[in-house]
């Protein structure tokens, strides 16, 4: 039987394991991990590319993660620039290219510390009109991001009169845990848009980390909460070494007076949530979507991931529907998880024409 909090359960369900996360989580110091990072685009063009434009995302500035020892390896003669969110990536531009083939390869060394926002409801106060002005970005929709009617009246009932920003985002968690599972629990019948996208995933009640928090993204702007989505991998404990790509994750930030920005993944969440079974066909899915693996429902870590986030991560980017530097010929750019490249002016989609790589190993302490 699939897990499922009834409606009239969140309150009382947050405010026990928030009490008894915050108690644990401050016995022992933010956890913290070092890894040695290969990021590569390997790229085949059409046989009658002419112009080559390419955007390779590297590591964000985050208070939560140090980068250094950052080399390049291109064929092409390249340099950094930033989008219209302020994130960086690695330009790379060609005429007539003299092969069809090449690589465009980064590494670094990544520092990364657990994040833990202390993030507190009692502390909470509704937002000023000053304030939401200011974040009026962080309010507005996306081409995926829907804020329409049926999105309103949903938050509306779930959010009721609640006025405090923490208090409304816990209730949307609470919903989104309640209502949506992660395609990976059974991946015969359950699968991902390739967008991330509010409506797949409020039509189908299923979805990836991008369609679940495309969705909580909406329900939080609809209720007048600033939200932010931010993209970057999961370094994942047992591919430390190995050939195999990290993929990529994405995590929402909610903005709250006097507080800052406060993360929460309520698609890792879902997994720990429970209430289904592990199969042949599901068991290595549901391990790689989390960091560090999976032991079985653990409902502290379902409240954990309201106001924090772990240490195996690395941050790509923030936002979505980007304007890029130079400017990309085709329309706003979905998200930066990975790359973007044009060919004559084209978009040229992952798998059709580029793949990209994210290996690593983990610099144990001594």
């Amino acid at each position: 039987m699939q897990r499922r909090i009834h409606r009239a359960e969140p309150l009382l369900l947050a405010a026990v394991l928030i009490g008894a996360g915050e108690r644990s989580l401050a016995a022992v110091p933010p956890a913290k991990a070092t890894f040695d990072v290969r990021h590569e685009l390997a790229i085949e063009l059409p046989a009658d590319a002419r112009r080559v434009r390419v955007w390779f995302v590297t590591p964000l500035d985050d208070p939560a993660q140090r980068v250094s020892d950052l080399k390049v390896e291109a064929p092409y003669p390249h340099r950094f620039v930033k989008d219209s969110e302020g994130n960086r990536e690695i330009y790379l531009e060609v005429d007539q290219p003299s092969t069809k083939k090449f690589s465009l390869v980064t590494t670094f060394r990544l520092e990364r510390q657990e994040v833990r926002s202390g993030v507190e409801a009692a502390k909470a106060r509704p937002y000023t009109a000053g304030e939401l002005e200011r974040m009026a970005r962080y309010l507005d929709a996306n081409q995926h991001v829907i804020i329409d009617d049926r999105i309103r009246a949903l938050a509306g009932e779930i959010v009721g009169d609640e006025q405090n920003p923490v208090k409304k985002a816990r209730l949307l968690y609470d919903w989104v845990l309640a209502n949506v599972d992660y395609w990976v629990k059974d991946p015969k019948t359950k699968k991902a848009s390739p967008v991330g996208s509010t409506e797949y995933c409020l039509t189908s009640r299923t979805g990836n980390c991008t369609d679940f928090h495309s969705l909580w993204t909406s329900l939080a702007r609809a209720s007048r909460i600033p939200t932010r989505m931010v993209y970057g991998s999961f370094l994942k404990a047992e591919l430390d070494g190995l050939e195999v790509d990290q993929s990529y994750h994405c995590w929402p930030e909610f903005w709250v007076p006097a507080q800052g920005w406060v993360p929460h993944d309520v698609a890792v969440a879902d997994i720990f949530a429970g209430g289904f079974e592990l199969t042949p066909d599901n068991e290595t899915l549901v391990r790689r979507t989390t960091g560090d693996g999976y032991r079985g429902p653990d409902d502290a870590r379902v409240s954990y991931y309201f106001g924090n986030i772990d240490e195996r991560r690395v941050t790509w980017s923030i936002g979505r529907d980007l304007l890029l530097d130079p400017r990309q010929d085709g329309g706003p750019v979905n998200a930066m998880a990975k790359a973007y490249v044009e060919v004559d002016g084209k978009p040229l989609p992952e798998k059709e024409g580029w793949v990209r790589t994210l290996t690593y190993r983990e610099r144990k302490a001594r």
